[in-house]
């Protein structure tokens, strides 16, 4: 027999848009009750938004508990300027989902990786290590010709994996910043690599 999931609800209505800014408002203070009544009222979307693209029933409620621990974690940094309560958990969810489908499929890639490997025939290591020790060094000599604010952008999101709103959030600068200084920063990584398109 199967168990009801916890994010599975029978309620048909739910707190307004102003409810719901009042009750995240009671959990960025610590609010417990508040906290339940937010779980109840987002937990359905979020798994919702979280199996869609999880597709696995099992990750999506794991998925979708990290996303309502987040809620309750980073209330303090809503800001009911920048949208909904609803808006900003599901986006939280769908960057969670996301993030673990990349995570899944890195790992299979990498097994993959491990696996051809183990049957591919030894070729001359040295002039691989050699080569890759020159692109390396050209790569940091590129990275050095950047501006420090494409220097910081780049090194953000290529180095630690974070999204152009994540690196927008770490630097304090608006989101259309970012992409720019992403743009021109890669396109003169591009330029000094002499990479062709």
């Amino acid at each position: 027999m199967n168990q009801p999931s916890p994010f599975s609800s029978g309620r048909t209505g739910g707190p307004t848009r102003g409810d719901l800014t009042g009750i995240m408002q009671k959990v960025a203070h610590g609010d417990k009750q508040a906290f339940s009544a937010l779980y109840d009222a987002l937990a359905p979307m979020v798994f919702g938004i979280v199996v869609k693209v999880v597709r696995d029933r099992a990750q999506a409620e794991e998925v979708a508990q990290e996303v309502m621990i987040d809620l309750w974690r980073q209330a303090a940094r809503y800001r009911p300027e920048a949208g909904s309560v609803t808006t900003w958990a599901a986006t939280i969810a769908h960057r969670r989902a996301v993030d673990r489908v990349r995570s899944a499929q890195a790992a299979t890639d990498r097994e993959h990786a491990q696996a051809a490997r183990e049957h591919t025939p030894a070729f001359d290591e040295v002039a691989e290590q050699v080569e890759t020790r020159l692109e390396s060094e050209q790569v940091r000599r590129c990275v050095r010709g950047l501006t420090e604010l494409q220097r910081q952008a780049v090194t953000l999101a290529y180095y630690r994996g974070l999204t152009y709103r994540e690196v927008a959030e770490a630097l304090r600068t608006p989101l259309p910043t970012i992409k720019t200084r992403m743009r021109d920063g890669l396109i003169r990584l591009r330029d000094c690599m002499g990479v062709t398109t």
